[in-house]
């Protein structure tokens, strides 16, 4: 079987995965608020683990691995977006769903097994905050409830902070009802323009972190053991799975107050065993921010025409780890592979992947050298099947290569349709016209009408090739078949 090693940030170091129980691997990967389109960096973290899920599914088997990323539909930023609008909460909640749905789609994402909302696992976020005061680890206060942080001795460890310093060196609110400006709120009260439900606490609605803890321990601990789909060596260890993921911007205190609120509920020493953390989205060397002008949404990129198998071929291009810089080039790079490649394998069917690319991936989900290593695939088989000068035989095959590709979610058919629209576009009349006019221009030395037509067909996206055997056009990077519509 092959070896898993990933980079767990709770222990700072690279680890061998070994799941609690091989016949079920659980992971958790917190997912969207929605109140508005997934922007950019959003598509980071799906990605990753859309690829890290691709992985052990591979390696454990489809039907032995559950992964749930959840969507945050209760939240200020959407009462807010419901307020300026005049729109209900459930209407936009639904309606952006959906179109997060949809845009990761577009980018090649597997769906999850489950997706749980929010505002379905309200009863389990309120037995889980009465077990904290039960326990000592929360207290109620002025309708709020409130973990108690330095009841957690633990607290910090998975940042490597210390209480004192957190207090110290950021902006706490210190509300007068807070018995210690770092307890964080569990649950808080609602108005009449505002969601609630009914709590030990008054009419209000749960924070932040307090969902995450409570799905995650539904839909991987009591979930699959109602279902008897726990083995005898998983029961030995309640309330914890194995992967935890999401960005780096969640470890601290998003992640933090999970494992915390988890453990002193639950009375476990962990939460999870694999913490796994991707670095953040820049633009071509910036922050992506509003203010700089360089904030973008998914659907922003696809309605301009980028292919959202570009926009997936440039996140693998760079390792999770490091911050990923989002540039024009190397998304008209990854373009020009990408047609290279799908041009390559029409009619082809896959094999099997390759294991260099599994073995690429395994090793803590190393996509820039599996990028690296399809390209060096295809190059070899490229060369191989020239038809000038020496062939040199290669030891990959067609059928591996896009086997192997389609094992990091890419030159699938679901991804295919921006390649099938541009080569079902006819550029044959434009190649009998640039070579009516070229002949033309032979005779009357005037190419100013052979020059205005091949520079609006690269406008257009259009690779134009001129030798003495004719005119061969074909869509190049940018095509936009819209375009061409204009051209007389």
């Amino acid at each position: 079987m092959t070896t898993i090693k990933l980079h767990n940030t709770k222990t700072r170091k690279r680890e061998e995965f070994v799941p609690i129980d091989p016949e079920n691997v659980r992971m958790y990967v917190c997912g969207p608020t929605v109140y508005d389109r997934a922007h950019l960096g959003n598509a980071r973290p799906v990605i990753v683990f859309d690829v890290l899920f691709r992985l052990l599914r591979h390696v454990y088997g489809p039907d032995h691995v559950t992964y749930v990323r959840n969507f945050t539909d209760v939240d200020d930023k959407i009462n807010k977006r419901a307020a300026e609008s005049g729109r209900s909460i459930g209407e936009i909640t639904a309606e952006t769903t959906q179109w997060f749905l949809d845009d990761m789609a577009a980018v090649g994402a597997l769906e999850p097994n489950e997706m749980p909302r929010a505002t379905a696992y309200i009863p389990q976020m309120v037995a889980m905050i009465e077990d904290l005061i039960a326990n000592g680890h929360a207290y109620a206060a002025e309708g709020h409830v409130l973990f108690r942080v330095r009841s957690y001795e633990k607290y910090g460890a998975l940042s490597g902070r210390s209480v004192d310093d957190m207090i110290a060196g950021a902006r706490v609110e210190v509300a007068p009802y807070k018995e210690d400006p770092m307890d964080f709120v569990l649950w808080k009260p609602s108005d009449d323009t505002t969601p609630g439900w009914d709590s030990p606490w008054g009419r209000g609605r749960p924070g932040w972190h307090i969902e995450c803890s409570a799905m995650a321990d539904e839909l991987l601990w009591k979930k699959p053991l109602g279902e008897g789909r726990l083995s005898d060596e998983a029961k030995k260890h309640p309330h914890v799975f194995d992967i935890h993921g999401g960005g780096l911007d969640l470890q601290f205190p998003h992640h933090e107050d999970e494992i915390a609120q988890s453990c002193c509920a639950n009375g476990t020493d962990e939460m999870a065993r694999y913490w796994l953390h991707n670095e953040m989205l820049q633009v071509e060397g910036k922050k992506m921010s509003k203010s700089l002008g360089n904030f973008f949404t998914v659907r922003d990129l696809l309605d301009q025409g980028v292919p959202g198998e570009v926009i997936r071929f440039v996140m693998l291009s760079t390792h999770y780890r490091k911050p990923m810089d989002w540039t024009v080039g190397k998304a008209e790079y990854g373009e020009k592979v990408l047609r290279g490649w799908r041009k390559a394998v029409k009619g082809v069917k896959a094999s099997k992947p390759n294991q260099e690319i599994i073995a690429a991936i395994a090793d803590d989900l190393n996509s820039t050298l599996a990028i690296s290593i399809l390209i060096s695939m295809f190059h070899d088989i490229w060369e191989a099947s020239r038809e000038d000068g020496v062939k040199k035989p290669s030891e990959y095959t067609i059928e591996e290569f896009l086997a192997s590709a389609q094992f990091l979610g890419l030159l699938t058919d679901e991804l295919g349709d921006w390649f099938a629209a541009d080569e079902s576009v006819n550029l044959v009349n434009f190649a009998n016209l640039l070579q009516k006019l070229r002949e033309e221009a032979l005779q009357t030395k005037d190419f100013a009408p052979v020059d205005s037509l091949k520079k609006a067909l690269v406008e257009a996206g259009v690779e134009v090739r001129m030798s003495k055997a004719g005119v061969d056009l074909a869509p190049a990077v940018g095509f936009d078949p819209a375009k061409l519509e204009a051209i007389k």
